[in-house]
């Protein structure tokens, strides 16, 4: 089954302005949860400018990867 199907990518942001024009210490989050049981699976807090771009990466896999697939690849995924 499709990850899309298994998943749902919540991302939260830490204020309005975009990304280049966040707060210096604005922190954004991305959470990945499980439909069914609506648990987190995966959970992310990102700086605003990688927010846009791995929520992006995040999506185009759900759409693509079979779940565990999905949770295999994007497990040990750390923000930089």
């Amino acid at each position: 089954m499709r990850a899309n199907r298994e998943y749902e990518l919540i991302v939260r942001r830490g204020g309005r302005a975009p990304g280049p024009l966040a707060a210096p210490g604005r922190v954004d989050q991305v959470e990945i949860v499980e439909v069914a049981t609506g648990e987190v699976a995966l959970f992310w807090d990102t700086l605003p400018a990688q927010t846009g771009r791995l929520s992006r990466a995040l999506r185009a896999d759900l759409a693509q990867l079979e779940a565990g697939e999905f949770m295999r690849r994007w497990r040990r995924w750390e923000p930089r």
